[in-house]
């Protein structure tokens, strides 16, 4: 399809982007430590840390990686939520010319177990608030070192002594675990300090990310991103927001989790390119406290699903703050409410631009243009360098206006699955052009619009939520005869996972369900609502209909 969403770029905004500009993200990451060293980089708690001091910390961490015996492209796991020790470890890692792989800290022992032995992990970064479920599947996993560090570590003494304290002493969120032979990052940094880093030399093709996204089969998968893959994001980031953007000036507000591809992408890299600060929110479920960490600060961009906007804007002293710095709202993850947006640029004063993409896409493939100023429910336009085409079943383009799979192509596509050509293939048409799983179609001037999702994923406050996964789980519960899953329409978290059940049991009960289902999934896969039933919907085949299901819930 010729590119007739040029004409709606923002003006300075490029067609093409330079992905040549930068080798690889290490390259980046040290070209803005050098051109920023004093700023602050990234804050937490009322604590920063300059691209000077994440600079040295993680060359320090990087040294030790590699003389703890780990070879350019191994994999290295880091399990934490928004805290200073992430961007550390995260460019460490990079530098060593090593693989991150990002894992949710809320993870059960089930999914941990399967994102490690799948990765190939030999290295895990844990925060100590997690490890007792690191402990369970030990076994399992093939870790070679394990490196714990606590939540204030990173703070100057005597508020480090003191946070450590009241989280494991007062608060006592940290379970008891032992693991024999675990070392403190804090350890590692020191002992780096004197080891030598050596070059290593990386380019486009060199693996950078295994981000696991959840697949048909029910079995998290493992995208590849490449340097040039995430090199090509950052620069499309940069390039699309350009007007907006002053350079080491900008305040980035980063509630949603580095672990996940979108805040990674929008807020880590995007704005550690441009010498940016992100103020690291650790709990944003604690709105009241993170209305009043906002408080703090004149920021200027702010990134976030929908539910994460909504309940802002409901949170009592969110409309007294200072929004006088606000330059760019940006909603991903899953669909901006037209009441959402409209709420929020009247009580801000700041447009909540709508954009779009996946894991598979590094994540961004469309945005909205920044000087268009009405909502009109659209994900936008092909950001610079993609292109976005409508295709029916067979992958054949179809017209202007007609209703099919969104596909797309650009130099933010992954590699593909890790160690899965068979679910590759699936997904990828010519080795070129991404099969979404969304059903949209095109205007005459480029916007995309979502019309419904091929696949039958749920999508629960911007996080993928597979039902194979959960039906593969809960049947096997001994009284579970067979179940399924949907997604049902919810204002908080835009849907909610509801799950039909046959048992052979009649005294189980949708409490028992649920209790079964926690020891396996995280809190968000988790059934909110349960419906007992004699039987389910089949085809003639035995296949369960999840389609009658979601009918019937019309």
């Amino acid at each position: 399809m010729k590119k007739i969403w040029l004409g709606e770029y923002q003006e300075g905004v490029p067609a093409e982007i330079d992905i040549n500009e930068y080798s690889s993200v290490r390259e980046i990451f040290e070209r803005a430590c050098a051109e920023f060293s004093d700023r602050p980089a990234y804050t937490n708690m009322g604590q920063s840390l300059t691209y000077a001091d994440v600079e040295e910390r993680s060359r320090y961490f990087a040294a030790w990686l590699q003389n703890a015996g780990l070879e350019k492209g191994d994999r290295v796991a880091i399990m934490m939520p928004n805290v200073l020790q992430y961007p550390v470890a995260l460019s460490g890692i990079l530098r060593a010319g090593m693989v991150v792989v990002n894992v949710n800290p809320l993870y059960t022992e089930r999914e941990l177990e399967h994102q490690l032995r799948d990765s190939g992990a030999r290295v895990i970064v844990i925060l100590e608030n997690f490890v007792h479920t690191l402990e369970k599947v030990l076994d399992a996993a093939e870790l070679e070192k394990i490196l714990v560090t606590r939540m204030g570590d990173f703070f100057n003494f005597p508020k480090s002594a003191l946070i450590n304290f009241v989280v494991k002493r007062v608060k006592k969120i940290v379970p008891d675990w032992d693991i024999p032979g675990a070392i403190s990052l804090t350890r590692a940094l020191n002992d780096g300090k004197w080891l030598k880093l050596e070059d290593v030399e990386l380019n486009h093709d060199d693996l950078a990310f295994l981000q696991y996204t959840g697949g048909t089969t029910g079995v998290a998968k493992g995208a590849m991103l490449s340097h040039g893959n995430m090199v090509a994001n950052v620069q499309q980031a940069v390039a699309w927001f350009g007007p907006y953007l002053k350079r080491g000036e900008d305040i980035a507000i980063t509630a949603l989790p580095l672990y996940h591809i979108f805040s990674l992408t929008a807020n880590c890299l995007t704005f550690m390119k441009v010498g940016g600060n992100n103020i690291l929110i650790t709990n944003p479920r604690d709105f009241k406290g993170f209305v009043k960490e906002l408080s703090e600060f004149r920021f200027t961009f702010i990134s976030g699903v929908n539910t994460l906007f909504n309940a802002l804007l409901h949170t009592e002293g969110f409309n007294n703050l200072d929004f006088s710095g606000l330059r760019l709202s940006l909603g991903g993850g899953m669909a901006v409410q037209r009441d959402v947006a409209e709420r929020w640029q009247q009580m801000t004063g700041d447009h909540l631009v709508q954009a779009y993409g996946l894991t598979e896409t590094s994540p961004a493939a469309c945005i909205n243009p920044l000087d268009k100023r009405e909502f009109t429910g659209s994900i936008g336009v092909p950001i610079s360098s993609t292109d976005a085409s409508i295709r029916d079943d067979d992958g054949n383009e179809l017209p202007i206006g007609d209703i099919g799979e969104l596909c797309i192509k650009g130099p933010q596509v992954m590699k593909g699955y890790w160690n899965r050509p068979d679910e590759t293939a699936k997904v990828m048409i010519d080795d070129e052009w991404l099969r979404t799983g969304d059903i949209a179609r095109i205007d005459e001037k480029g916007y995309i619009y979502i019309e419904d999702r091929k696949k039958d994923m749920i999508l629960v406050s911007g996080f993928n939520v597979y039902p194979n996964e959960i039906e593969d789980v809960v049947t096997g519960h001994p009284d579970i005869v067979e179940a399924a899953a949907i997604g049902i329409p919810d204002e908080r978290s835009g849907e909610i996972v509801k799950l039909f059940v046959v048992s052979k049991n009649p005294a189980l009960s949708k409490e028992d369900v649920v209790t079964y289902a926690r020891e396996y999934l995280t809190g968000y896969k988790i059934p909110k609502v349960i419906e007992f039933r004699d039987e389910l919907p089949k085809t003639n085949v035995g296949k369960i209909l999840r389609r009658a299901l979601r009918d019937e819930e019309q």
